[in-house]
């Protein structure tokens, strides 16, 4: 028994033909007669009344045409999810993205990919970027979001675009004497417990020696209070008036309720963080080429 045999005795069936059954499908009547004597054989069930005129099905008959019918719509469903997947409408994407970065407008953004491919799952993780780039690189995560602290966009088969250009910005205590500025520039800090706001989960990362070299830039070793790559500890200790931070301005841009912190974008030509869009080129996820193409 075999799908063309259903979808002939279903054709059949509907009909009341053999004739109609075969023109419908374009082959002899002989041969979906042929076809439909060989299904009953493999059911040894006879399946329809041929004294009948117009033929008419037997009980076995009725059973087996309903149970035909869902067969064959299940099927269908089965080759067009196939196929959709194949094509990348459906499926999943594991997204990694760094820890303060669902305060950007990346989730409005994915919001807005989800309607237009509502089968396709996204699922979100977030870690700090040698984790991000570990995962990556294990295939855990189709797709990550980070600054790239690690270095990873010059590893072989490691694609990636820019996907936001972020200015850095100064977190101060509200009754800071800088906290009126307008703009503040590093130098400005170097009398300031510093709060080292880092995505990496190490001190000697890439990024971190990147950023230290702009402290030197502006004449000085700065007074650094704590290490951390957590952001609401940081901001918590502002807060508390134990120190300042800079931070990249897409964490803070969501945040509300902020009461004895304030924020100031900081001078200078290198203070940015550029945050990526980071894919491996072997990934055979064919719902991440539709992101991809998206252009998220």
């Amino acid at each position: 028994m075999n799908l063309n045999q259903l979808r002939y005795f279903v054709s059949v069936a509907s009909l009341s033909s053999f004739t109609k059954a075969a023109e419908r499908h374009y082959i002899t009547q002989t041969s979906i007669t042929q076809q439909i004597k060989m299904l009953e054989e493999t059911l040894d069930v006879q399946l329809i009344n041929r004294k009948k005129r117009p033929i008419e099905l037997t009980p076995a008959g009725e059973v087996f045409y309903r149970e035909a019918k869902a067969i064959l719509e299940r099927a269908d469903e089965a080759i067009s999810k196939t196929r959709e997947a194949s094509n990348g409408f459906s499926g999943t994407i594991r997204i990694g993205y760094e820890k303060g970065y669902e305060r950007s407008n990346l989730s409005a953004r994915l919001r807005s990919f989800h309607k237009d491919y509502p089968n396709i799952l996204i699922t979100c993780f977030r870690d700090d970027t040698e984790g991000l780039a570990k995962r990556l690189l294990a295939d855990e995560l189709d797709v990550i979001f980070s600054w790239d602290s690690t270095n990873l966009r010059i590893e072989p088969g490691i694609c990636s675009k820019i996907d936001m250009h972020s200015r850095l910005c100064v977190a101060l205590y509200s009754g800071h004497p800088l906290a009126n500025k307008k703009e503040l520039k590093r130098a400005d800090l170097k009398d300031d417990a510093i709060l080292i706001m880092s995505p990496s989960g190490q001190k000697d990362s890439f990024g971190d020696i990147h950023f230290m070299k702009l402290y030197e830039k502006a004449g000085y070793q700065p007074k650094i209070l704590l290490e951390s790559n957590d952001i609401e500890s940081v901001l918590m200790m502002i807060d508390t008036e134990e120190g300042v931070a800079v931070i990249p301005s897409y964490s803070v841009e969501k945040l509300t309720n902020v009461e004895n912190i304030v924020f100031i974008p900081l001078q200078g030509e290198d203070e940015f963080e550029d945050i990526y869009m980071i894919w491996k080129e072997s990934s055979g996820n064919p719902a991440l080429n539709c992101l991809i193409k998206y252009g998220i």
